[in-house]
């Protein structure tokens, strides 16, 4: 199985889609949230320096964050495929993981673009919100991260189709639905080698 890029606005079912694909397909995960998580709760070179920008409030940098991709890319089983969650956000940090993987002789494989109206994005991310007791998670905030998807990450769309990497799912009402034209595609593509 080729890489995939699990692409969408905040709440559009990254981590949800991303866990059903990995299960049918043996394939392994990346999360970039997790992954910084992890190398700082082990306290590795890279998590050390990482968790001293964060806490100053400051962005991981693109090459750092690839550093630490590259890493645990590098400990994948090889010819399964990896998911990539959360990243890349933007062009810059597009073209430094597509460098990277073609370094290792591999390619980015398929963007897998989740589309999701907003009035239902708000909904799920409200609700997930109040079950998690994230305070912090409210209406504005929430908005805010709208923005700067848009700003900043939805430009990436173009790179993807011009990549021809781009392959487009949309919400329908339920995430069976949605799983099965994502699956459907991902046989094909399977088959077709």
């Amino acid at each position: 199985m080729k890489n995939i890029i699990i692409f969408g606005a905040p709440g559009s079912g990254k981590g949800t889609y991303s866990a059903e694909i990995k299960e049918r397909y043996g394939m392994s995960h990346i999360s970039t949230g997790e992954v910084l998580r992890a190398e700082i709760g082990r306290g590795t070179e890279l998590g050390k320096t990482a968790a001293a920008l964060i806490d100053k409030g400051q962005l991981v940098p693109d090459e750092l964050i690839i550093k630490i991709l590259a890493d645990i890319y590098d400990q994948q089983p090889m010819g399964r495929g990896v998911i990539f969650d959360g990243f890349p956000r933007t062009i810059p940090q597009a073209e430094a993981l597509k460098e990277m993987l073609a370094e290792r002789g591999h390619d980015m494989g398929y963007m897998i673009e989740l589309v999701v109206d907003e009035q239902t994005l708000m909904q799920r991310l409200l609700s997930r919100a109040a079950k998690e007791g994230r305070t912090d998670d409210n209406e504005d905030t929430i908005k805010a991260r709208f923005d700067v998807y848009h700003q900043q990450t939805e430009p990436l769309i173009k790179w993807f189709e011009k990549e021809g990497m781009r392959h487009t799912f949309h919400w329908e009402g339920s995430k069976e639905k949605m799983l099965e034209g994502i699956f459907d595609f991902l046989d094909r593509m399977r088959d077709n080698g």
